[in-house]
């Protein structure tokens, strides 16, 4: 009986540990259109300034200098945007050259949370037929198992029977 539900335990538990590489290839491809779109958006702003003659930044200062609320906080605005591109580009090469291991204990880390809860939302779960996929899965099987196999002998002990001791005269 112990080893039914043990396997039970670990078929549930690999079939949750496999979700990991399919949610981690869906969150990148959603990191990756963000990182697409706000190059497209730092590109075009690099390249009207260049048109008037002007850096990045000094266009910026330029914004940030005026005394219309409305185009300083446009600068504000790019700034952070200029901002957020640094940061999720970075990101976004960290994971692509990670490995699973890595992947698995860094992609915490690396969540924008804006871009993790929409990955979230729209997540679809499936079992990725891939080594990675594999070996998740294998992991979280033997991880179940173990637990559940431990768990079932703990809460069985009150309930087994001792043999009786026979002594030797």
């Amino acid at each position: 009986m112990r080893r039914i539900l043990a396997s039970v335990g670990g078929v549930g538990m690999a079939l949750i540990l496999s979700q990991f590489p399919e949610y981690a290839q869906q969150y990148t491809q959603r990191l990756g259109g963000a990182v697409d779109e706000l190059r497209i958006a730092t590109e075009e702003f690099d390249r009207a300034a260049a048109e008037g003659g002007l850096s990045r930044q000094e266009a910026l200062d330029r914004f940030n200098a005026s005394n219309d609320d409305f185009l300083a906080g446009r600068g504000t605005s790019m700034t952070a945007t200029f901002q957020r591109y640094d940061r999720l580009s970075q990101t976004l090469a960290r994971i692509r050259g990670a490995g699973p291991v890595e992947r698995l204990q860094s992609l915490p880390a690396y969540l924008d949370s804006d871009i993790g809860q929409r990955t979230l939302e729209n997540y679809q779960p499936a079992v990725p037929f891939t080594l990675e996929g594999i070996l998740y899965a294998a992991a979280g099987f033997l991880v179940g198992f173990a637990i559940l196999s431990a768990l079932v002998k703990v809460c069985a002990m009150p309930f087994r029977r001792r043999r009786p001791v026979y002594r030797r005269s």
